[in-house]
Parts: structure tokens; sequence; C-alpha cells
């Protein structure tokens, strides 16, 4: 079987476990009371399931698996399966963290603490920042401290970052969705076909699920599926791009939406002098609401900015034709900027 058949399975397979799970989940969380109610800083006006993560979850492992069942790993180097299952069973852990949390409301210091620990246990099996090649100093290497701190930063920091923006209908399915298909395209263009495979079957679910989840949502993915998949990305981008002598700047760019968005929450915060981790309205899609957006209209808008950025990303890669894609993605930006203001300007 050509390799590059295998995460065509990957992909296929995740996203129509995901179709037919993600009703069977909403079923069994409606007859449990396992619903997210409508409050203060919540968009939906009525209760929802939030326990879609675990039908993302499972697609997701079971298409890993019938990949391996079926040979797909068997042309790797066994450094770079143990990077596979350090990733998938790090999202395991992840996921069970964030499910423990829909179903039991954990604390943030004891999400944040578990979470560390996982990413700690997720570097000493492989998935390491062991350097990083920035532009006009070429490759630097990172001491074991400087290495462990910069990826349980970067493991933990997207996997808050995708759970901060989930905050629309289909938002953080499709920004997620768009950036690991953005992932496996540049970790095939750069030959990491192992990190290929997981950003295959997580490009799969994330799409899957929205046929779920896009405005009107039936069914939110909760804590559990978007540290799964926050984590799962940066996962990917540590062992597919980073070790793969990309700049930062590709994984970066990739995941440029919900970086920036994070950051600029947390700083506004800072500067108000409330806590970092004190959920309010200030992250983007609550901002763009606020100018009179629909709830479409501004996932779509934040759709064609992680688009945009991605196709950055294959420019900045090096990829043939990625200049042209980025042309392509900035004439969609600026249609649907045009569009964002006029409706601003409308309201």
């Amino acid at each position: 079987m050509p390799y590059h058949l295998y995460h065509l399975i990957a992909f296929v397979v995740s996203a129509l476990i995901v179709v037919w799970a993600t009703p069977i989940v909403k079923k069994v969380g409606l007859k449990s009371g396992r619903v997210d109610n409508p409050g203060e800083r919540k968009v939906h006006q009525r209760p929802m399931v939030r326990l879609g993560g675990v039908a993302i979850f499972i697609g997701v492992v079971v298409a890993l698996l019938i990949v391996w069942w079926s040979g797909g790993f068997a042309r790797l180097p066994q450094e770079k399966e143990y990077e596979i299952w350090g990733v998938t069973i790090g999202g395991l852990a992840f996921f069970l963290i964030g499910l423990a949390d829909d179903l039991f409301n954990l604390s943030p210091f004891k999400r944040l603490l578990a979470q560390m620990l996982v990413a700690v246990g997720a570097w000493q099996v492989g998935v390491q920042i062991e350097f990083l090649n920035v532009p006009f100093l070429g490759i630097v290497n990172l001491p074991d401290g400087v290495s462990i701190l910069l990826t349980v930063v970067w493991l933990v920091g997207m996997a808050n970052a995708i759970n901060w923006i989930d905050g629309l209908d289909g938002l953080a399915a499709g920004v997620s969705g768009i950036a690991a298909v953005v992932m496996l395209i540049v970790c095939l263009f750069m030959n990491q076909p192992a990190a290929a495979l997981i950003a295959a079957a997580l490009a799969g679910g994330t799409l899957g699920f929205l046929r779920y989840n896009f405005n009107p949502a039936q069914i939110f993915m909760g804590d559990g599926g978007a540290y799964f998949i926050g984590f799962t990305l940066a996962g990917v981008g540590v062992v597919g791009l980073v070790k793969g002598v990309t700049t930062a700047a590709v994984v970066f760019l990739i995941l440029a939406v919900p970086i920036l968005d994070m950051s600029a929450v947390i700083i506004d915060r800072l500067r108000h002098g409330k806590s970092p981790f004190k959920a309010d309205k200030r992250h983007l899609h609550h901002r763009l609401l606020q100018a009179g957006l629909s709830h479409r209209l501004a996932v779509l808008f934040i759709y064609s900015l992680t688009l945009w950025a991605g196709t950055l990303a294959l420019a900045f890669s090096g990829m043939p034709s990625g200049f042209g894609y980025a042309i392509g993605a900035t004439v969609l930006l600026t249609y649907t900027s045009w569009q964002v203001w006029r409706t601003a300007r409308q309201s």
C-alpha cells in the first residue's frame, strides 16, 4: 500500500467515527443530565451537552489504532513510533483531565497542576523542544532545563488556548481542523510521516465534529475535547515541525489565532488588575459579537484568519506554490474583513 494512503485512511476513519459516535454521546449526555447551562458569559440560550470531545477522542484514537494494526507504523523508525504514542497517550491524559472537569468541575489550580505533570511525562518520552531553528542564527540547542520549561509551557499553553476559544458554535473545532490540515500538509512536505498521521486523524475528527457543532450547534466538545485537541496540535508541532528543523515561525503561524487570542486576553486582564484565569468576555469572538456581527460571520471571519495564517506557514516552509495559496487566502480574508467592517458599521 502507498504510504500516504495511510494518512487518508486516518483522516476518513476518524471523521466517520466522529460523525457516527457524536449522536450517541449526545443521547447519553442528555439522559445523564451532563449539560452546559446558559450563563452570563455564555452565548447559547439552552442547555447543551458538552461531552462531544468523547466522540472526537474515540475517532482519533481508533483511526490511529487501525493504521497501526494495518501496518502503517511498520515503516517508521522506533523513536518516531514512540513519539506518536507519546503524543497520543499525553492526549489521552489531557482528555481525561478535561473530562473530569466537565463532570466534576475541577478547580483551575488542580487542572493546571495535572496538565503540567502530564506535559513533563510527555517530555520524558521524547515530546521535547530540544532545539530551535532561529532565523539568522541557525540551530540553537537547548539545555534540558530550558527544553523542559519551553515544552511544558507550549503543551499546557496550547491546550488552554484551544479551550479558551471554544466560545462560539463550531469555532474551536473549525480553527483546530484548519490548523490540523495545514500541519498535515507541512509535515508531509517536511518528510515527517509519523506526525502527519496524528495530524490527519485529528483533522478528520475535528472537521467531522462540525457536522453537529457548527451553528446552530447540537453539542459542545467540552473541556475534554478542547484539552485533547490543543495538546495534540501542540505535540504534533513539536515532533513533526520543531524536530523537523522547521523554523519556529511556521509552527507559530499555524496556531497564531488561538495563541494571540490567549496572549491578548491574559495581558488585558493583568493590565486591569484581574486574574489571568478569571473568565470574562475579552476574547476576539466576544468582541466581534459586541461589534454587531452575527454568530456565523464572527466564526467565518476567524476561520479566514486561521486559514490565512496557515497559508503563510506553507509559504515560509518553502512549499512550492505556498505563496500562491497565501495570496488566495489573503483575498478571502480581505472579503470577510470587508463584510465584518460593513456589518459593524451598520449596527
